[in-house]
């Protein structure tokens, strides 16, 4: 499922760095740490790798 907002893509590719070794978990907060904790790398991947043309900076529907 690829990511509704901007800000929603921005947690996802922070938790997938945290998943992946290259970032801390305690540096995570938010809805990157619940995605961290509740989504596998590869959901997080195609979360975090769509185009951000077009998407509005935070999703008005949350």
């Amino acid at each position: 499922m690829p990511a509704k907002s901007q800000a929603q893509q921005m947690a996802a590719g922070a938790a997938l760095s945290a998943k992946r070794g290259e970032k801390k978990v305690s540096e995570l907060d938010g809805a990157a740490k619940q995605m961290y904790e509740s989504m596998d790398e590869k959901e997080l991947e195609k979360m975090a790798s769509a185009k951000q043309k077009g998407k509005p900076k935070h999703d008005s529907k949350s």
